[in-house]
This record gives structure tokens, sequence and C-alpha cells, in this order.
């Protein structure tokens, strides 16, 4: 049967259920990633120039990248033995993981990318040995 792995995500976290012959196992990587506008002592009266807001939001941009990069890497290590990927989740991070799967060459894999809401472990173990009955 090989490796089956269903996983829902967001930018927060990865909950991650694996199928194998021998059983189900569950696993989570946790987003270390924050998007946060952070004042560093500016004054209503005296605030920042343009340019300096400018450079703190691009640098705010590329952290937050480099963060969600992190991430997806220790998403797609926890799934890479799966021969079958079906990702879900509420927003753009399928998307984004997808596009990286496709990336890494593992994109072949991908069974399906559906948009769901939050689940409790339990219904997303449910809906993924559904998916894979079928």
């Amino acid at each position: 049967m090989g490796t089956k792995a269903g996983l829902w995500i967001d930018h927060k976290k990865a909950v991650i259920v694996s199928i194998t012959d021998q059983g189900e196992e569950m696993g989570l990587v946790i987003s270390t990633a924050e998007w946060q506008l952070r004042r560093t002592g500016d004054s209503p009266l005296k605030g920042r120039s343009e340019p300096e807001k400018e450079l703190t939001s691009n640098a705010r941009q590329r952290i937050f990248t480099g963060q969600l990069n992190q991430y997806y890497d220790a998403v797609i290590s926890a799934i890479s033995k799966a021969g079958s990927i079906l990702i879900l989740g509420p927003g753009e991070a399928k998307l984004e993981l997808k596009k990286r799967l496709v990336r890494e060459k593992l994109g072949t894999r991908i069974v399906g990318v559906e948009t769901a809401d939050k689940m409790t472990d339990r219904q997303l173990a449910v809906r993924v040995r559904k998916y894979f009955a079928k």
C-alpha cells in the first residue's frame, strides 16, 4: 500500500496523519513565522520617516518569508516518505506547500488539495482515512 499522508496546514501549524500497513500516526509541526507590527519607541508626534517605515516592512517580510520557508521544509521532511499526499487547509498555506512540493519534485505525489476549516485531530484522521479508502 505504501505510506499515505494527509495534512491540515495553515501558517501556524501543520497536523499530519500518516497511514501505513502497520497503522496510523499523527504528527505536528509548529511554525515560528510571525508577522507582527512592533512599535520601537515611535511617538505619535515624532514617527519614523516613510523610507524607514518601508525598510522595516521589507525587512519584516524577509524575516517572515525565511521563517515560513523553514516551516515548509520541516513539513516536507515529515511527509517526504509518503507516496500519496492529501493537503487540507483554510488559506494560502496549502497552496504555498503545494508549490514547494512541486519545486522539490514531489508534486506527482499530491493526490488532492482541498479547503478545510479548523478541525480536531480526530476529525482530520477520519477525513484522511475516508479519502484514501475511496
